[in-house]
């Protein structure tokens, strides 16, 4: 790393700050068709920034501190949240929470600045008490910058730039598919399937096929029940829990291991507890096919209990729901729940002018649609499959940034060298 230097950003770069014209003076501010683009925090969510949410007009411009930024220059934000960075992609303004920075010359390539600041940030940010705390124009000054040569900048940014187009190529389908969710949780349970395995048309176009319930209209094969009528058991798990919590044993779910996203169990932060053997311990051992519900707080959030789990208790903010699984399939039941329309039906039950909270007898009174027992599992296999391709994503996108995490740690520091690669670059082009 012979070859790197430590050098202060002043050295390199200039560093403006922007500037608000007065919000109480109209015609500052402009449409988008009739002003100039103008940087807040808010703006900065990708690598370039083309497009603000507001816009100052020509007069606010001459009547204010504002600065001019060209087109491809790096900015960051230094006041409340430090270190967010973009890259202009048109001519704009910016507040004053946002810093411009210029380089000087050739020694400092700003595709390379845009990710290696946010790391200077936080070597001006020493003090934890005041971390996310306001920067000022002398403490950015002093940031510091382990610089490669330009040739290696540059090949640094083309690397991390490839794994930040993976990530958001991952998060664009995460969301395309959270929409598809939507929609098929509207259609599947509202229309279901047919015998020829298509949804069937909606009740505006074929009434006759439909009939009105509890849960407004449904197909008429379809019937309405109580999750008492179709369940063997309907209890809520036990109290005093923490004087059974322990390193390893069981697992003990919380609400926080529900989720409002899915049916399935959230393990990021879990908990184990060594059960005592008397019957109300036993008695909120989950099985496979349980449906949870969360009775108190965060009211109606569903989880399913999966194959396979091993021994696992509940506490008393979360219903058991125990159906009888030879009449119905729990993850249908379990998907209805959490659906819009049981969403919409359970957020009614509960005393606005009360704690939140749900009690067992309101539990047992909760209703469902419930269709022939293959059409449910035709429903809750077509639901499971869009989960699992949404959490598949999920899982690759977050391996893609704790994969960059690395290698910004590596290659920003000169832990590794990108000059093997520049080196085999410049022999494929001689051989050319």
């Amino acid at each position: 790393m012979s070859d790197w230097r430590e050098v202060r950003i002043s050295e390199l770069s200039t560093i403006d700050i922007g500037g608000t014209p007065s919000r109480a003076i109209p015609s500052f501010w402009a449409e988008k068709s009739a002003g100039y683009a103008w940087i807040s925090i808010a703006d900065l969510k990708g690598k370039y920034v083309c497009e603000t949410k507001e816009h100052i007009t020509a007069l606010g411009v001459r009547s204010s501190n504002v600065k001019l930024i060209p087109a491809n220059t790096t900015v960051m934000s230094f006041k409340l949240t430090v270190g967010r960075t973009a890259i202009t992609g048109i001519e704009m303004f910016c507040n004053e929470a946002i810093a411009i920075f210029q380089p000087k010359d050739d020694r400092l390539n700003g595709q390379w600045l845009y990710h290696a600041l946010p790391r200077a940030a936080t070597s001006v940010v020493t003090d934890t008490a005041v971390k996310g705390a306001t920067l000022n124009k002398a403490k950015m000054a002093e940031m510091t910058l382990n610089l490669p040569p330009p040739e290696e900048q540059a090949k640094i940014a083309q690397i991390l730039d490839t794994l930040d187009t993976a990530i958001h190529e991952t998060e664009a389908i995460i969301v395309k598919l959270k929409a598809v969710k939507q929609g098929l949780l509207h259609d599947l349970l509202t229309r279901g399937i047919d015998a020829n395995g298509e949804l069937r048309l909606p009740q505006t176009e074929v009434p006759h096929l439909y009939k009105e319930s509890p849960l407004g209209w449904i197909p008429k094969e379809w019937d309405v029940v109580t999750l008492e009528s179709v369940s063997n058991t309907v209890t809520s798990g036990s109290r005093d829990w923490a004087r059974f919590y322990s390193d390893s044993g069981a697992l003990f779910v919380r609400i926080g291991n529900l989720t409002r996203e899915h049916i399935n169990f959230r393990y990021e932060s879990t908990m184990y507890v060594r059960p005592p053997r008397n019957a109300d311990g036993q008695r909120t051992r989950l099985e496979s096919g349980d449906i949870l519900i969360s009775i108190t707080a965060d009211l109606g959030i569903i989880g399913v209990v999966p194959d396979g789990l091993g021994e696992t208790y509940i506490n008393q903010h979360i219903a058991l729901v125990r159906p009888d699984l030879e009449a119905v399939n729990s993850r249908f039941v379990g998907h209805y729940l959490a659906g819009p329309v049981a969403q919409t039906y359970i957020s009614k039950l509960n005393d606005a002018g009360a704690k939140a909270g749900l009690n067992l007898p309101t539990i047992r009174g909760l209703v469902t649609a419930m269709p022939l027992r293959p059409e449910q599992d035709q429903i809750a296999a077509r639901l499971d499959e869009i989960d699992n391709r949404i959490q598949n994503a999920t899982t690759e996108s977050a391996k893609l940034r704790e994969l960059k995490a690395g290698l910004m740690d590596d290659l920003l520091t000169g832990r590794v060298r990108v000059t093997p690669l520049l080196a085999e670059a410049a022999q494929q082009q001689g051989s050319a």
